[in-house]
């Protein structure tokens, strides 16, 4: 049986497949930049209570599947990301001084799928919920 995680008053499993792209796809920077940028979003996700199971840095894309609670939408998850770690980027690793005003690292969009428990399963759950129903409401008749 998967182990849920759970809250207060819910019990959830919601996994995403993200994949984050540089503004710029300058493959020598990125190449020598790309496990720092995996550790730093790797914390940033602890800190808001979200954990990257899985990541890739390829040479002109991030892959990350993140386990993110409920009470957090995909695009305030995304833009927190993308938003902490291009200020770190530039602070830390490209070193840049001065305000960081109009300055990026990331390109605009992302890509997001959910990643969970097969579709065939829920449909035949959902049918199989119907027909105990049905035998439930049968037996409080007779």
């Amino acid at each position: 049986m998967k182990d849920w995680r759970s809250q207060t008053h819910v019990r959830w499993e919601c996994t995403y497949h993200v994949v984050i792209v540089p503004k710029y796809r300058k493959k020598i920077l990125y190449v020598k930049l790309r496990r720092s940028i995996g550790q730093m979003l790797r914390q940033l996700c602890h800190q808001k209570g979200m954990e990257l199971e899985d990541g890739k840095a390829e040479a002109e894309h991030i892959h990350m599947l993140l386990s993110v609670p409920p009470k957090f939408s995909m695009a305030m998850t995304i833009g927190h990301l993308k938003a902490k770690s291009a200020i770190q980027i530039h602070r830390q690793l490209l070193e840049t001084q001065g305000s960081l005003f109009g300055r990026s690292f990331w390109a605009r969009g992302y890509f997001v799928s959910t990643v969970g428990i097969d579709e065939g399963k829920i449909r035949h759950y959902i049918k199989e919920q119907e027909e105990l129903q049905k035998e439930q409401i049968a037996l409080d008749f007779d």
